[in-house]
Parts: C-alpha cells; structure tokens; sequence
C-alpha cells in the first residue's frame, strides 16, 4: 500500500466522508422539523441510507486506490457516528425512540472512539465481526424507524409487522452495543498491559 505521507488528503474517499458530515445537520431538520409528514420521512430515510452507502464506497475506494489518509482514518468513523447519532437523537426528540435507548447507544460510541485514540500510542483496536455487526444492526432498526410504518400502538394487521421487526432489530443492536462495548474495554485493558489481542 502507499504511503500514507505521500497521499494528497484531496480525494473521492475523503470528499465522501466530508459529504456525510454536512449531511449530518441536513438529517435533523428533515426529521425534527417533519416527523408526521410520511414524504419527509421517506426523503430522511433516503438520505440516511445514501449516507451509509457513502460509507461503504468511501472505504473501498480508499483501499483499492491505495487512497488511505490519516485524515480519512480520523473523520470517517466520526462521521458515521455522527449520522447515526443524529437520527438517534432525532427519533428521540419527537418521541418515538426512548432516549434512554440513545442515551446509552451515544456514550459507548463515543466512549469507545476516545477510548481507542486514547490508547493509539499502545497499539491499534481494530473493529471486530460483533461490532460490524452491530453496526450493520444499528443501520436496519435506525431505517425501520425512520420509514413512516404503522406504530405498535395501532391496532394489529399485518402492514404492522416492520414496525415490530424495528423494535427487535434495535433492542438488539443495544444488547450487541454494550457487549461489544465491553469487548472493546477489555480489549484496551490487555493492550496497556502489554497482552494485545487481535480483533480482526
């Protein structure tokens, strides 16, 4: 692969992470300023899915064009938390994802990626499958939730059922959010001690 030095920072891969940061703010207002309007719910959704497509293609342009940055290193998990944190937030300001649920999601998120920079001189925590999975989980409950579906609270029919599997999908991207979290944790403890893992 090439030196990262030698890299000009001014790239697709980077220009794709910076496009899903200015999106960022774009999301709330589409989403708090229009949460019962069924085609600004759509548009939201829309949105956050072409943010994490983004995501993907970022990386892997970056690794077959041998266009890794440091810079694209640093902002790229940064602006996929700060997606998902937003339309976290956003569900939870209009009252329909409790906010202890977000509340716990956004500080292992954050938490970790501190915890990770503030270990870096030590070694290196790479993402593991439970945290890919988690995410790959966070992303299809954050897009059921977002879609304009019938509520639990509505009497049952079938057209209910996506709402349901939405609850399930995020309960269990909570349950794998703090597991991981854990891992990660333990992770850090055996790399500063001088045991690293590998988590690849």
């Amino acid at each position: 692969m090439a030196d990262e030095g030698r890299v000009s920072p001014w790239n697709v891969p980077n220009a794709l992470t910076v496009l899903r940061i200015l999106l960022v703010p774009l999301l709330g207002w589409m989403l708090i300023a229009h949460p019962a309007d069924p085609g600004w719910r759509i548009a939201s959704t829309a949105l956050f899915v072409v943010a994490m497509i983004t995501d993907l293609i970022d990386g892997h342009l970056a690794r077959k064009h041998n266009l890794v940055t440091s810079f694209g290193k640093l902002m790229d998990p940064i602006a996929d938390k700060a997606m998902t944190g937003m339309a976290l937030i956003g569900l939870s300001v209009i009252g329909e994802l409790p906010w202890w649920i977000t509340i716990i999601i956004l500080v292992r998120e954050w938490g970790i990626t501190i915890m990770r920079f503030a270990v870096i001189r030590y070694g290196v925590i790479s993402a593991n499958r439970g945290g890919k999975t988690k995410t790959a989980l966070q992303t299809a409950a954050i897009v059921l939730f977002l879609l304009p579906l019938p509520s639990v609270g509505e009497p049952f029919s079938v057209i209910m059922i996506p709402d349901v599997i939405g609850w399930v999908a995020m309960i269990g991207a909570l349950v794998l959010t703090v597991l991981t979290g854990l891992d990660y944790l333990r992770a850090a403890w055996r790399l500063v001690r001088g045991t690293p893992r590998d988590l690849a």
